[in-house]
C-alpha cells in the first residue's frame, strides 16, 4: 500500500524544505513552522535581499522627486554641489520636515518619520543612499530584515526627538536612520568579538569617526540627529539580538511590520495632505 506524501514547504525561519505537519522544524527548532501566521511573517515576505534596500532607496527617490515637482519655480539650480536641485523649503515643510517648528508649534508628529525619506538636495540624497547601500546588505546579513527595518525606522525617529529637544527648528534626511544603522553594526562587531566582530567593528567605527568629522566641518548638518540615531541603533541591537545569538522570531517580524506599515501610511499623509495643502488650501 502506498502512503500518503505529506505536503512540503519551506521553513519560514531557515528556509529549508520540511513537512507543513511538523511540529518543530528539524533544521533551526522553531515550533509549528506549518503556522499560517509564521508563514505570513517569514522574512522573505519583507525581503531578506536587497529588495528591502532597493524600496528604500527607491521611496526615498520619489519623495526627493516630488518635492521638487511640488513647486518647480522654486527649484535652486545653483552650480553649488551642496545645493544643486534643492526643492524649495516649502515643499519640504509640507511633506513632513520635522524639528521643532513642525512638531512643537504645528504638532505635526508624523513629521518625525516622513523627514527620513525627504532631502534638501541631489548630493544630499546621493550620500545618504550611497551609505545606506553600503551599509543596509551587512545589517540584513547580521539582524534580518524586519529587525534592520524596524532599526532603520525607530532610530529615525529617535534621532529626531533628540535634535527636536536639543533646539533644531527644521531638519530633514536619512542620516538619522542610517547612523541607527551604524550603531547596530557597532554593537554587533563589538558583542560578536573575534576576528570577524573586531573586522566588522573597526570598519564601522571608520564610518563613525567620518560622518561626525563632516558633521563638525560642514555646516547644516544636523550632529544632533546623527548621534541620537547612532545610540538607538546601538540600544535597539543590544535588545533586539543579532541572527548568531537569536533567530529572526514572531515579535522582530511583527516590529518590523508595524513599523513598515507605519512608514507607508505616513508617506501616504504626506502625499495627500502635501498636495492638498499646496494647491487646494
Amino acid at each position: 500500500m502506498q502512503s500518503r506524501r505529506r505536503p512540503s514547504i519551506l521553513c519560514p525561519n531557515c528556509r529549508k524544505l520540511i513537512s507543513i505537519n511538523d511540529s518543530k522544524c528539524p533544521y533551526c527548532g522553531i515550533s509549528r513552522p506549518g503556522s499560517w501566521w509564521k508563514r505570513a511573517f517569514s522574512s522573505r515576505q519583507l525581503g531578506d535581499t536587497e529588495q528591502l534596500v532597493r524600496w528604500i532607496i527607491y521611496t526615498n527617490a520619489g519623495m526627493y522627486l516630488l518635492s521638487l515637482l511640488l513647486k518647480p519655480s522654486a527649484i535652486h539650480l545653483t552650480l553649488s554641489p551642496f545645493a544643486m536641485l534643492s526643492p524649495s523649503g516649502q515643499s519640504l515643510l509640507l511633506l513632513g520636515g520635522t524639528g521643532t517648528i513642525p512638531v512643537f508649534q504645528l504638532h505635526r508628529w508624523w513629521t518625525l518619520i516622513a523627514a527620513s525619506y525627504l532631502h534638501g538636495s541631489l548630493l544630499h540624497i546621493l550620500f545618504n543612499m550611497i551609505a545606506f547601500a553600503q551599509l543596509a546588505p551587512l545589517a540584513l546579513e547580521e539582524y534580518g530584515a524586519y529587525r534592520t527595518f524596524a532599526i532603520y525606522t525607530v532610530s529615525g525617529v529617535f534621532g529626531y526627538i533628540v535634535s527636536c529637544f536639543a533646539g533644531v527648528a527644521f531638519t530633514i534626511g536619512a542620516s538619522a536612520s542610517v547612523c541607527g544603522l551604524i550603531g547596530a553594526l557597532l554593537y554587533f562587531g563589538k558583542s560578536r568579538g573575534g576576528a570577524y566582530g573586531q573586522q566588522i567593528y573597526r570598519q564601522i567605527g571608520a564610518w563613525t569617526l567620518g560622518i561626525f568629522l563632516f558633521g563638525f566641518l560642514a555646516t547644516g548638518i544636523n550632529n544632533w540627529a546623527h548621534g541620537g540615531g547612532i545610540i538607538a541603533g546601538i540600544g535597539l541591537g543590544a535588545l533586539l539580538g543579532y541572527r548568531d545569538k537569536i533567530r529572526e522570531n514572531l515579535a522582530h517580524r511583527v516590529l518590523g511590520l508595524a513599523c513598515m506599515m507605519i512608514t507607508a501610511a505616513v508617506l501616504v499623509w504626506a502625499l495627500a495632505s502635501g498636495v492638498f495643502l499646496r494647491f487646494f488650501a
